[in-house]
């Protein structure tokens, strides 16, 4: 019988997405081993490219076993891993339904910031799934947990998470190597050193000094409205200012504000002071008794109404200065980085034709051949490179039609559904307050443009339609549970098929 002492081996899983350097952590941590005298192996298994899927790295290592050769796993096996790393925290959460996160044995190293997935973005509300839930279940199934936003603190370091993964690994205590046997790894890969140092000791530090995990940041799809500021940003504007302080009350102020700022950047002052016109003409029927609620939304989703994704917008936003300048923050650029991008477009040709003045508009459609010809080289996808003269003149151009915009058809069309939906609101007031006020909140269903407005759209008109019929008590509550539905589910039958089975006779017209 074989009585010899088994060698320790501690293992470990590494869960890193596209473009975060889980090839790079890995290989840090397989040479902190062999450096060690420890024998050191690891393998991978791609998922798909960045977030639709995970790479899950596999490390095994075992302390020094002179004369002998250890036979060791290829694939993490669960109930077994020592050390479980995830770059984004809900890889640390389909870690423990793997099986790969257990009490008695697994420490937990996690980020704790998002990077949304696929199926998250999709939906037409906020599908962002519930992080705080994830951390608690994490933290329930771990021996261990260090949870951190190792991304945020990366980037103050000027570093990537590769290396803040690695720092916290480090202070978390889970490996026998002191903190130099780290930081030498580090400096011997040569790329990056003082900025990746500087990260890993950072997240040593807060590793170590970390009794239980950071609370999460705020959820990002619940932004606060901002003060009202007490001066504008130009003189030009400070007049529509000093009109919300006159003829608004104070808790509609930061609303106002916001909606303002969003209106005019769309497209001009006056525009500005159109949105004040219809926000006041809903804000007149408003009181007190309601907390102004009436009031609040009109500022809020009119503005959204008033700032339609058109292909004029997405030009501009896709061609500012701001935006290459994030793109080259959020890839590490440094100042003589010569850096690009590639856009992706598909818009229909009821998109193009919505740029043309009204009636140019009207002659083409009107004309089943040229709508052919420019069907057949519209819809399909283009991919423009921004970095290039011949890409970014034509969608700088393309943005320039702004000043026009007022006379094309797309504005046109959105001008009429806007009145449409804020007489339905002017409708409602006296009778049906709270009805009222979640007919404005029905605006949330629209946004972007080509397919995803149409869908919105559809079930927008769906549900506007529905809440005219004969007011009934609940109805507010009902077209609230429906416009939540709206936005969880991509298609309309289903909605359909909720508001025909609750008002059956009203829907059919009895």
């Amino acid at each position: 019988m074989n009585t010899s002492v088994q060698p320790k081996t501690i293992n470990l899983a590494v869960l890193a997405l596209g473009g975060q350097g889980g090839g790079v952590l890995v290989d840090w941590i397989v040479n902190l081993a062999e450096n060690a005298g420890w024998t050191a192996q690891s393998t991978s298994v791609a998922g798909v490219a960045q977030r639709t899927g995970a790479t899950i790295y596999y490390i095994e290592l075992i302390e020094p076993t002179p004369g002998r050769a250890p036979v060791m796993a290829l694939v993490p096996i669960p109930g077994e891993v020592d050390i479980l790393i995830a770059a984004e925290l809900m890889e640390a959460g389909r870690a423990v339904e793997r099986g790969l996160v257990t009490p008695e044995r697994t420490t937990v190293i996690a980020s704790s910031h998002r990077t949304y997935g696929i199926t998250e973005k999709m939906v037409p509300g906020n599908g962002v799934a519930d992080a705080p839930a994830a951390l608690q279940i994490v933290q329930d199934n771990a021996h261990r947990l260090i949870a951190e936003d190792l991304q945020a603190l990366a980037v103050r370091c000027g570093s990537v998470i590769s290396a803040s993964l690695f720092g916290a690994l480090a202070g978390s205590g889970a490996l026998p190597f002191d903190i130099a046997a780290f930081e030498q790894v580090v400096e011997q890969s040569g790329v990056g050193v003082n900025a990746s140092i500087k990260a890993l000791r950072a997240a040593a530090a807060l590793a170590q000094s970390a009794i239980k995990p950071s609370a999460l940041s705020p959820n990002p799809m619940l932004t606060p409205a901002r003060a009202l500021p007490e001066r504008a940003a130009s003189a030009a504007l400070q007049p529509l200012l000093d009109r919300i302080r006159r003829d608004f009350v104070p808790v509609v102020w930061p609303w106002l504000g916001e909606g303002l700022a969003r209106v005019v950047d769309w497209q001009d002052l006056a525009y500005g002071s159109e949105y004040l016109d219809r926000v006041h003409a809903v804000a007149q029927h408003d009181h007190a008794d309601h907390a102004y609620e009436l009031s609040i939304e009109a500022a809020r989703w009119i503005a959204v109404a008033m700032s339609y994704d058109d292909l004029i917008r997405v030009a501009d936003l896709k061609t500012r200065d701001e935006r290459f300048e994030r793109i080259r923050t959020e890839i590490g650029a440094s100042e003589g980085d010569v850096t690009g991008s590639v856009e992706y477009f598909h818009p229909r040709l009821e998109e193009a034709m919505g740029v043309l003045p009204c009636k140019l508009a009207v002659w083409v459609d009107g004309s089943p051949n040229l709508k052919a010809w420019l069907h057949r080289r519209l819809d399909r996808g283009h991919h423009i490179n921004t970095h290039s003269l011949r890409g970014y003149l034509p969608l700088r151009l393309l943005a320039g039609l702004a000043r026009w915009r007022r006379g094309n058809q797309r504005h046109a069309h959105e001008t009429a559904h806007l009145q449409a939906w804020l007489d339905v609101v002017a409708r409602l007031v006296p009778g049906h307050y709270s009805l009222a006020v979640e007919v404005l909140r029905l605006r949330r269903l629209i946004k972007g443009y080509s397919d995803t407005h149409t869908r919105g759209e559809s079930k927008y008109d769906l549900l506007l339609q529905a809440a005219q019929q004969p007011a009934v008590p609940g109805t507010a509550q009902q077209l609230a549970q429906w416009r939540e539905l709206a936005l969880r589910e991509v298609e309309p039958d289903r909605l359909r098929t909720a508001i025909q089975s609750a008002r059956p006779a009203q829907m059919t017209g009895g």
